[in-house]
């Protein structure tokens, strides 16, 4: 559906669902790690939803507008990091645990809300109303199934790294996050190899499927 769409209006489609999404994952992060009493990303005032604050140009414009004018067929970004220290956590590994686990859950209600927003569109059924609503939410769909199984990705340092991170022993978890300076080269080759693809692509379809259904594309 989406190659119907010239250069431009791409790029238009694209630009605020994923802004977005990048942006409120880490918010995400720094309001969890508030609430567990980690003031670090309030006080550097991170928790925003102004994108300029969380930019990164190579992960939230670079990247991602590569990925969309090579027409790759998986767009992925981020934004950078929130500051979070986990020696202000009263249970400093299960809390990292669930302050990492919040960004991939923020991206599933925004793919939620972006779903409602295209089934407005279909209901609608407006083209000059419906069209613009129905592409953004596909995009929104998108990007944000996409952030939530990729960050899901037991890869140091990627959330779901964290997350097992809270499950471990000690020593294992030392040993395991010692991997994280080698985390983006090995996401790279897995995803130059198609390694990356082919673990994620079959859980991506069945996600994608329910959330286009609750869409009624």
């Amino acid at each position: 559906m989406m190659n119907e769409l010239s250069m431009v209006q791409r790029i238009v489609v694209w630009v605020l669902p994923v802004v977005f999404a990048i942006t409120v994952h880490e918010v995400a992060h720094g309001w969890m790690a508030k609430k567990y009493g980690d003031n670090t990303a309030f006080l550097q005032g991170r928790l925003t939803l102004n994108p300029i604050k969380h930019i990164d140009w190579l992960g939230t414009i670079i990247i991602p507008g590569i990925l969309l004018l090579t027409f790759t067929g998986f767009i992925f970004g981020w934004a950078k990091p929130v500051p979070v220290d986990a020696r202000n956590f009263k249970n400093p590994k299960q809390n990292m645990a669930i302050v990492a686990l919040a960004g991939p859950v923020s991206n599933i209600l925004m793919a939620t809300g972006w779903a409602l927003l295209a089934r407005l569109g279909v209901i609608l059924n407006l083209d000059f109303v419906s069209l613009p609503l129905i592409y953004t939410g596909i995009a929104g769909i998108t990007i944000n199934l996409v952030l939530a199984l990729l960050n899901l990705l037991p890869i140091p340092p990627l959330d779901g790294s964290r997350i097992l991170t809270g499950m471990l022993p000690n020593r294992w978890a030392w040993y395991y996050n010692s991997l994280e300076r080698y985390g983006f080269i090995i996401l790279i080759v897995l995803m130059y190899t198609g390694v990356l693809q082919l673990v994620l692509g079959y859980p991506m379809f069945v996600i994608q499927k329910l959330f286009f259904d609750l869409a009624g594309l």
